[in-house]
């Protein structure tokens, strides 16, 4: 039952985040990037702290001084780095250029976890992991993306901000033995903290005022209470229960979520080629989730 539970909680954050990156698109056209993070984690953390301090289910009593210097390195790389990159990043390339650039995730994640957590892949999780990238691929390959300035500045920040998401992936799995809403809420806090100097230094080099509109604010609140809070703590709780790499194989549904957002919102073409390698990505998904010696 826990392993049903924990495939649909990752199923739902990929909806959620395949979304945000279209919402962040348009933001950072009018907010600055590293102040735009702050303002989303720091929503994030206020909706965090009450159910931190009221839950019975977060304790740190038991923590060690190591696993607190692993969820500050959580925050770092899962909050402050990877928003840094992925905030900038879009600045310079398309919402469907940077989503498809996520389906580098998974490899990145399947390797970590093998190295990192001996974790072992059988042949036919290993044939849905190279099947679900190989449509990723080909949506990368062979579409046309609006390369709007410096692309492949905006690219490169992406492929580091899938690096740092990899690694907190791994991360996250090595303090399996804390419960998730734990490791969420530290790290959160920890990321939250981290971002607040980028944060100022970046309004004060802005040197405007900023205004927010009505849609600025909810765009704002659903960034930080749903696809930060609530599946940030989806994502570690499905962590506790489903292999890295399988996890990490789930991670491709987010940019051909982001396609279809880019295409429905931004007005990007959508392809026969997008629907071929989502296609290949949803049929890798299902072989990497059975289970087989």
């Amino acid at each position: 039952m826990k392993k049903y539970l924990g495939l649909a909680s990752i199923i739902f954050v990929m909806l959620i985040w395949g979304s945000t990156i279209v919402v962040t698109k348009v933001l950072v056209a009018d907010i600055p990037p590293l102040f735009f993070a702050f303002i989303r984690f720091l929503i994030a953390s206020i909706c965090l702290l009450p159910v931190f301090i009221f839950s019975k289910q977060t304790s740190i009593s038991h923590l060690k001084r190591s696993d607190y210097a692993y969820l500050t390195l959580m925050g770092l790389l899962g909050v402050t780095l990877f928003y840094i990159a992925f905030n900038i990043s879009l600045m310079y390339t398309s919402a469907s250029t940077g989503a498809l650039i996520q389906g580098f995730l998974p490899v990145a994640i399947a390797v970590l976890g093998v190295i990192f957590l001996k974790e072992k892949l059988n042949k036919f999780q290993i044939t849905g992991i190279l099947l679900s990238t190989a449509g990723v691929a080909a949506v990368g390959f062979f579409t046309d993306g609006d390369q709007s300035g410096d692309s492949l500045k905006g690219n490169l920040l992406m492929i580091a901000a899938m690096i740092c998401w990899a690694v907190y992936t791994i991360i996250s799995r090595k303090l399996d033995h804390i419960n998730s809403l734990t490791v969420t809420c530290l790290s959160g806090f920890a990321g939250t903290v981290l971002l607040l100097p980028a944060g100022l230094i970046d309004l004060h080099n802005h040197g405007s005022t900023i205004f927010l509109s009505v849609n600025d604010w909810l765009a704002l609140i659903y960034l930080g209470a749903i696809a930060s809070a609530l599946c940030y703590f989806l994502y570690n709780k499905a962590l506790e229960t489903l292999p890295a790499a399988q996890v990490g194989n789930f991670l491709n549904l987010e940019p051909i979520v982001g396609v279809i957002t880019a295409f429905i919102f931004l007005h990007e073409q959508l392809t026969a080629i997008h629907i071929t390698g989502s296609v290949c990505v949803l049929s890798g998904i299902i072989m990497s989730s059975i289970k087989r010696n």
